[in-house]
């Protein structure tokens, strides 16, 4: 009895930290979260807008990581393979470091340097993740050509989905 109401309590322990699907799919961005500023590797303050704006006419992956984070350094290898085998894709690193030396450590230490990083200095709370639901890390959301959301969801950059929406978006 004591077995079976330990492994019980074990369960119901690990559904409530498990990562949540949200419930609505969104396929576009408000206002709010568009306004949100992150700030590049040179400190300088830019909006998600200026982002998407920079990549438009592109397909742009978001890939939402941390350099603490177990889960998301376990998928670096198949982030990379995903980002190698899409070199028409234009890549997006957000990155959730609790301060700005982390942010520019990270990026040293996992050969990040050569890409296009931007860190939410606000933390994790903020108007743009707040928005989309980020409840985990990694994450990972397609943009299409025109700056709206194509894939809202995935959490490995093994998703299926994520490569399949890639292929239609590029036809």
């Amino acid at each position: 009895m004591r077995k079976s109401l330990l492994l019980f309590m074990i369960g119901i322990f690990g559904l409530s930290f498990s990562q949540k699907v949200p419930t609505v799919l969104k396929t576009s961005f408000s206002k709010e979260a568009l306004h949100q500023k992150l700030e590049g590797e040179d400190g300088k303050s830019i909006t998600i807008q200026d982002i998407l704006n920079q990549h438009k006419g592109k397909v742009v992956v978001l890939d939402f990581w941390a350099g603490w984070c177990r889960d998301c350094l376990q998928a670096l290898p198949k982030a990379q393979e995903l980002e190698k085998n899409n070199p028409n894709i234009d890549f997006v690193f957000l990155s959730l470091e609790r301060t700005k030396e982390s942010f520019d450590r990270s990026l040293d230490r996992f050969n990040m340097k050569d890409k296009d990083n931007y860190w939410f200095a606000s933390g994790w709370k903020n108007d743009f993740n707040n928005y989309i639901d980020l409840n985990w890390i990694p994450r990972y959301m397609v943009i299409d050509q025109k700056s709206s959301i194509a894939k809202y969801y995935a959490i490995s950059p093994e998703d299926p989905e994520i490569q399949t929406t890639i292929n239609k978006l590029l036809q």
